[in-house]
């Protein structure tokens, strides 16, 4: 599987994000799709092939793997990267429209196309609750479907067409175990990383709404006290404009002069 794509994608993404999102793509670039592409692909290569059950009927060791394995536990875990990285792309959509929005109309209508607020604020927030549901949702289906992250080295499965009850192997049993194990601890390390960075923007939000509406009480002087003097000024300015005026239209000489024909 070609993970470029998805690489760049969220790479566009990375520059719309909070710090502890910033945090959330490193977490999903190092200790997920680097660790997948480099390792955990070679393990489950051949699962299937590698599945060895003592058993020579016909259709008994298909069978068994079916039934242990109902869903390959290495594209359930490239679906999880899949879904709980589209999400992301919302945001990135989202600023995308708006930048169509100004170019069309030749206008700007935002401050920063990329700032969280308004919409984009919504957009942001529903791309969290989406991640998090995603990983709370994948987790449960590797807990549920293998019961746990553990994998065992034998097996005992009395499917048919099996005789008998029939020992099966798993090959790697240990390396895929730990590899389930860190795939578990990133997962819980996002949520994590997930409702933090939804109570941040959350309360970031919530204090630029309070600090707008209510102005402190220092502020609030303050400006009081400089639009006293801007009318102090303004005033002084009325005032010298119109004894000039007045001296203009009644000058000294002209009065002086009426005053001695008298």
């Amino acid at each position: 599987m070609n993970w470029g794509f998805l690489e760049k994608i969220l790479s566009g993404v990375n520059k719309y994000s909070t710090s502890i999102g910033r945090i959330w793509l490193s977490v999903v670039f190092l200790f997920r799709i680097l660790v997948y592409v480099a390792a955990a692909e070679q393990v489950w290569k051949d699962e299937q092939n590698d599945f060895v059950c003592n058993t020579l009927q016909p259709g008994c060791k298909n069978a068994c793997f079916d039934h242990f394995f109902p869903i390959s536990q290495i594209r359930l875990w490239a679906l999880q990267l899949i879904m709980v990285s589209t999400p992301s792309l919302m945001v990135a959509l989202h600023v995308g429209y708006r930048e169509h929005r100004e170019a069309k109309h030749k206008r700007k209508f935002y401050k920063d196309k990329g700032s969280i607020d308004g919409g984009l604020f919504c957009t942001y927030v529903i791309s969290l609750i989406f991640k998090t549901g995603f990983e709370v949702g994948f987790l449960l289906a590797f807990y549920y479907l293998y019961n746990g992250f553990g994998v065992p080295i034998l097996m005992r499965c009395t499917q048919e067409p099996c005789p008998n009850t029939v020992d099966c192997y798993i090959a790697r049993a240990m390396e895929k175990k730990i590899f389930l194990y860190i795939m578990g601890c990133t997962s819980i390390l996002c949520i994590a990383l997930n409702f933090s960075e939804l109570l941040y923007i959350i309360w970031k939000q919530l204090w630029r709404h309070f600090s707008r509406r209510y102005v402190p009480v220092e502020q609030q002087i303050l400006k009081n006290s400089q639009l006293h003097v801007s009318l102090l000024s303004l005033n002084g300015i009325y005032t010298s404009q119109s004894q000039s005026i007045e001296k203009r239209e009644h000058p000294p000489s002209a009065v002086n002069n009426y005053q001695q024909r008298r």
